[in-house]
């Protein structure tokens, strides 16, 4: 009889325990969440809001500050025809990031990790260093690059040539990021593959990527929304509105603090957070791949 009530008393103390530890846990977690989520609520509230609100709660109900989804938008002194050119711009800012960046992080990673070559350990030390850089210094030297490309001032060709500045800056930390994928890859393989008549590209194309999709995925998703959030250079340089990104855009809403449109500001942040929360929502599996795969190699 004692041993049973002893065994149902540590039962409960281990419950306890897992309990408190559950609410401990989630408790840290709350800490850097809440003001992440007070702001998402905000957004939500005064997108929806009559008129500004200071709290969570929507002063008023509408929908009026969601029309800039099919008319022109006014805001102060500024007028745009729609917002559907300057999501086009956000996006061709954040694939052409991609397009430029993951081709050349996956080749540079794939050499750094499979030939050795004359200042090889150099070049790694000096892409962390590079990575480390920060990219605001830049901003005058990278000017003088755009201008003499005869990239700056030219609209579209300036919004390419701020996705080239941004895929540049991107490129070293995916090329280590992959080089750690292709060590992970047998030699074997790439063997077998060249033996049976493959040349080295075609063995990197055929049998090394497809192993290592799952990283270059979740670079390439990386990649991509950091180009569809880039705000600073694209702000330095692109000088013509109807080239703006979305990030711009909200700063000119923001910058004009005489007539600003709370609702109109809260409604744009919403949709501009959308395609980030629909991508990670799809990318999930990939980084659990991504898991799996660092789990294999650890």
């Amino acid at each position: 009889m004692d041993k049973s009530i002893d065994y149902k008393s540590k039962i409960r103390r281990a419950r306890i325990c897992r309990w408190i530890t559950i609410i401990l846990v989630y408790s840290i977690l709350l800490i850097p969440l809440t003001p992440i989520l007070l702001m998402v609520t905000w957004l939500v509230a005064q997108s929806i809001s009559k008129g500004p609100t200071m709290g969570v709660i929507p002063n008023g109900f509408t929908l009026e500050n969601f029309k800039f989804l099919w008319a022109p938008i006014q805001f102060g002194l500024s007028r745009y025809p729609s917002i559907w050119p300057l999501v086009m711009n956000s996006l061709i800012l954040a694939f052409g990031t991609t397009a430029f960046e993951i081709p050349v992080a996956a080749l540079a990673g794939y050499v750094l990790s499979r030939m050795e070559f004359k200042g090889r350990m150099a070049t790694m030390k000096l892409i962390v260093a590079l990575h480390a850089f920060p990219g605001v210094i830049l901003l005058i030297a990278l000017f003088y690059i755009l201008n003499r490309m005869g990239l700056y001032g030219k609209g579209l060709l300036t919004l390419v040539g701020v996705a080239l500045i941004k895929a540049g800056l991107g490129v070293p930390m995916d090329t280590w990021i992959l080089k750690g994928f292709f060590d992970g890859i047998p030699w074997d393989l790439e063997w077998a593959a060249m033996v049976d008549g493959s040349s080295r590209f075609q063995a990197w194309r055929k049998v090394l990527l497809p192993i290592a999709a799952p990283g270059i995925s979740a670079v390439a998703l990386f990649s991509f929304m950091g180009g569809w959030g880039e705000f600073l250079i694209a702000y330095t340089y692109i000088k013509r509105k109807e080239f703006y990104p979305i990030s711009v855009f909200l700063y000119s809403v923001i910058g004009e603090f005489v007539y600003v449109d709370w609702g109109l500001l809260a409604a744009v942040a919403l949709f501009y957070m959308i395609p980030v929360l629909v991508f990670y929502a799809l990318a999930q599996k990939t980084l659990l791949k991504l898991q799996l795969v660092g789990a294999v190699k650890g």
